[in-house]
């Protein structure tokens, strides 16, 4: 039987291209998204709904966010993941994905933080000699919310 705390440390939801799509298209909340990435960062569930920096994390990022960062809600979190991103791995969103970018009318702090997101998680997996299926588990997918800005029912105000 597995030790108790690997029991408490979340499995990572699986990527793929689909899933990936759904997040570009902001069909996924962003509390979400981060959680696609806490945990490949090393942050750990911590029993109150919250999560911490954990042993696995690295000690630049335990430092500058001990506690959950808001990639999405907040710029500096959002910026030092864009900076974590290695460069040879910068435009694995354009090469893998075939992501343009936003038009002029979608450019919103929440959706190109979403592409941030995607492109530092195409980078964890491009480190790791890992591929991206096409297809794999999706949440429930939501509509794009009406307001781009405000985001989906529950996300944080952005900052």
């Amino acid at each position: 039987m597995p030790p108790a705390e690997a029991a408490a440390t979340p499995v990572p939801f699986p990527l793929s291209r689909a899933l990936l799509e759904a997040v570009l298209a902001d069909r996924t909340s962003d509390r979400f998204v981060c959680e696609l990435i806490w945990p490949r960062l090393g942050y750990e569930q911590n029993g109150s709904g919250s999560w911490s920096a954990g042993p696995a994390t690295e000690a630049s990022w335990r430092e500058l966010f001990p506690r959950e960062p808001q990639f999405i809600a907040e710029r500096p979190p959002s910026v030092a993941l864009t900076r974590s991103i290695p460069k040879q791995h910068k435009q694995l969103l354009k090469e893998q994905l075939g992501f343009g970018g936003y038009r002029i009318g979608e450019l919103y702090p929440r959706r190109t933080r979403r592409a941030t997101a995607v492109n530092w998680l195409l980078a964890h997996l491009a480190e790791r000699g890992e591929s991206l299926p096409d297809s794999g588990p999706l949440p429930e997918l939501r509509e794009q919310p009406a307001d781009p800005v405000a985001g989906h029912p529950g996300d944080l105000p952005i900052s």
